[in-house]
């Protein structure tokens, strides 16, 4: 039980408040010294902000080894999120993600994943030089998006390398999908393994029991939440949650080489507001953002040619569960791919949307959303099937937002490989050096140590071709890739 009068507190955000009533003179960083020194970007951010970018100093703790203010604001977060710890992240969830999985795995060490993960997971193997046991996920042939681990999968995955010493999950995918956590999470422990949860998207599943369970209550051991994506903190700002079995003073030497010495108190601040927020609110808050999803959902549905996910999709296996609070929406029966509703949306009704792929976009749904910006999204959608919408193109359109991967070489090896370039279109057959990814969403296409295919170069192609935003490659312009010599 979540103890209300205790996390009604802001400990950081009110020291804060309390430094800036006392009017101190710095002699000390930032230089812009509360503002004065740079007027113009106080014009610009506001004076508050400026008062209260500050140094860690004595009455506002310290991230890299909290023992006042700060500790006591994780305390609060870890019991609102049902965790044993829990660390402030100001690198996003990035940093938490990697910090997790290197503090879980070493240079050799089995981590089994699906291979549809962000970026910052196959990062974190080429740092620690792990060796990756991809489980593909499911493919929903008519959506053409990667699902969940079938829960039979990762089972043949733990008995074909019993030596693994984790298992990673997303929960949810970008499309909020989810897998069968609780079984995977038994499984794991049963066989001497951790469990990772890369929860960038799944903030709300904590206060909601009508949607799927959250990591921490499923028992995974470590969790990385983006509590800026959808539990309203700066960007950038993020949750590592940590669960009984994990070395927590290890966890925060892992933390501790990568994260900043400099962390923003604005992030900080906005963790430690936030988290109270949702610690009192956050059954309405939930409640508020899956009933107008739903709303959304229902009037798409009406306009005709688009698909909205639902809880329908569910299947006991590589869906095993949908996060009713994501808007997501396959466009393939109105002849447009994704990216093109995407820019549409944004170039001609000036409104953006979250992402949009080969197949499908996502609209990222908050209590801050008002009625009237839902009618104008639903009015757009509207007009772009009737304005632009070709049904008879609908057979020429690439569905596949999956392409399985052949693991040629671990992702640190083919990193830090012997490489030469090539124009992608002339590289099938040869080993991937670097990333190829659509972002947002983050997910590689190819990723290092990936034998590059035909399927891989025409679907990059493809992307391209429908505008969507390549990155990865020291090319800027993704036209050239870096390969194994």
């Amino acid at each position: 039980m979540i103890n209300t009068s205790a996390q009604d507190r802001t400990p950081l955000a009110t020291a804060l408040k309390k430094y800036r009533e006392a009017r101190i003179v710095p002699f000390d960083v930032p230089g812009h010294k509360h503002g004065k020194g740079n007027p113009e970007l106080t014009a610009f951010l506001g004076q508050m902000v400026m008062d209260v970018d500050v140094n860690s100093m004595k009455p506002l703790d310290n991230l890299i080894h909290p023992v006042s203010v700060i500790k006591e604001a994780e305390e609060l977060a870890a019991e609102a999120f049902g965790a044993k710890h829990c660390f402030f992240c100001v690198g996003g969830t990035t940093a938490a993600v990697r910090s997790m999985i290197l503090s879980a795995v070493k240079a050799g060490d089995e981590i089994i994943m699906p291979r549809n993960v962000h970026r910052s997971a196959i990062n974190s193997l080429i740092l620690s030089g792990a060796k990756p046991v991809y489980v593909n996920p499911g493919v929903d042939d008519e959506l053409g998006i990667p699902l969940g681990m079938d829960f039979e999968d990762v089972r043949a995955a733990i008995e074909a390398h019993p030596g693994a010493k984790a298992v990673l999950v997303n929960n949810p995918t970008y499309y909020g999908i989810c897998s069968d956590l609780k079984a995977i999470v038994k499984l794991a422990h049963e066989n001497n393994m951790l469990v990772l949860a890369d929860e960038a998207h799944g903030t709300q599943f904590y206060f909601n029991e009508s949607l799927p369970v959250s990591a921490m209550e499923a028992g995974a051991d470590m969790s990385a939440v983006s509590l800026h994506k959808s539990g309203g903190s700066l960007t950038q700002s993020s949750l590592l949650l940590a669960g009984e079995n994990v070395n927590i003073g290890y966890l925060n030497a892992v933390i501790n080489l990568t994260q900043t010495t400099s962390a923003s108190y604005l992030l900080m601040s906005s963790l430690d507001i936030s988290r109270r927020r949702l610690a009192l609110f956050g059954k309405s808050i939930s409640d508020t953002i899956i009933k107008t999803a739903d709303y959304a959902r229902d009037e798409i549905k009406k306009i005709g040619g688009y698909r909205a996910f639902t809880k329908k999709l569910k299947n006991g296996r590589d869906i095993f569960d949908f996060d009713s609070t994501k808007l997501s929406v396959n466009t393939l029966d109105i002849g447009l791919a994704g990216i093109e509703v995407y820019d549409k949306l944004r170039d001609e009704y000036d409104i953006q949307i979250e992402f949009g792929d080969i197949a499908n976009f996502l609209c990222y749904i908050s209590d801050g959303d008002r009625s009237r910006d839902i009618e104008r999204l639903i009015s757009a959608l509207a007009e772009i099937k009737r304005r632009h919408g070709k049904p008879e193109r609908t057979r020429s359109l690439l569905k596949a937002e999956y392409i399985a991967p052949e693991a040629a070489m671990t992702p640190q090896s083919a990193f830090y490989a012997e490489t030469e370039t090539f124009p992608i279109a002339e590289t099938a057959g040869k080993i991937s050096g670097e990333f190829v990814m659509c972002y947002p969403p983050g997910i590689p296409i190819l990723a290092p140590g990936e034998r590059i295919t035909k399927d891989i170069i025409d679907y990059i192609s493809y992307a391209k071709e429908k505008g969507s935003s390549l990155t990865g490659t020291q090319d800027m312009d993704v036209e050239r890739i870096n390969v194994v010599k």
